[in-house]
């Protein structure tokens, strides 16, 4: 069993440092364990929510000591990411660069609209939303930098009823990673703590079923992780995800030798 996504205390929402992570996935009988906090950013942006910039190197340390502790079990050094142009090379020259980051994923969280920036958690609520979401992911997914877009459905949480928007916007996303070749999560924290209650009855806020039905007719590929926030839950929902990405007829990604996820930088590259 793997799983490449991963928090620690430092981003104000989780629990349990890397060692504390390390000890219970070896416990579980883990293979690899990737740890991707909420990254550190050059100007401490959305600080709310992630570790502080004088924190990544204790976070980097953390990781190298778990990795010392824990010969047997495949740590790697990730991060999740917010994108935007003003942290393009950041991410691409000081962490993937200088730090030597293994990989980065994709989190878009935020979004830009009408001039200020929204939650991907609870303000996705009508189309136009929507819309601008599913622009800046695509957009993001483009930068090259990332070795996989996290719950590219998280719309799901509060974009509350499956209607044509939400095809539409599925039918981008999943063109877009088809076209890039972006590896897409099916996420293993939101089949039990993302449930909600909608006109449309009560769901799983993400992975939205529909999203993933329409995925099966797209030449993508997924990984399952836990998207884990305890150390307890290192394994989250990886064994149920799994089941569920079988049951579809979804194709699984080789992430087998991810060492450094080299960026490819297209279209729009800074």
């Amino acid at each position: 069993m793997r799983n490449y996504h991963t928090h620690t205390f430092r981003c104000k929402h989780a629990d349990g440092d890397v060692i504390d992570y390390a000890r219970e996935a070896q416990k579980r009988g883990l293979s690899v364990l990737g740890m991707t906090d909420h990254t550190a950013l050059p100007d401490d942006k959305w600080l709310g929510m992630r570790m502080a910039y004088s924190e990544l190197v204790d976070y980097i340390e953390a990781i190298e000591q778990a990795q010392a502790e824990f010969p047997d079990l495949e740590i790697l050094k990730g991060m999740e990411c917010e994108w935007m142009p003003e942290y393009h090379a950041y991410f691409r020259d000081e962490l993937l660069g200088e730090h030597e980051f293994d990989y980065l994923i994709l989190g878009c969280h935020f979004f830009p609209y009408k001039g200020e920036w929204l939650s991907s958690h609870y303000q996705l609520t009508d189309a136009d939303r929507l819309r601008s979401y599913t622009d800046f992911l695509i957009t993001s997914m483009e930068s090259g930098l990332f070795a996989f877009t996290a719950h590219p459905d998280l719309f799901g949480l509060s974009y509350l009823c499956w209607d044509e928007n939400t095809v539409a916007a599925s039918r981008d996303i999943l063109s877009a990673a088809e076209e890039l070749g972006m590896i897409l999560e099916f996420n293993g924290y939101g089949l039990s703590k993302r449930i909600i209650d909608t006109p449309q009855g009560v769901r799983v806020a993400y992975p939205w079923q529909p999203f993933w039905e329409m995925a099966v007719d797209y030449d993508i590929s997924v990984v399952v992780n836990s998207d884990s926030h305890s150390p307890e839950g290192v394994a989250f929902g990886v064994a149920e995800g799994m089941e569920k990405v079988k049951e579809l007829g979804l194709k699984l990604a080789d992430l087998d030798h991810l060492n450094r996820s080299i960026p490819v930088i297209l279209k729009n590259e800074l």
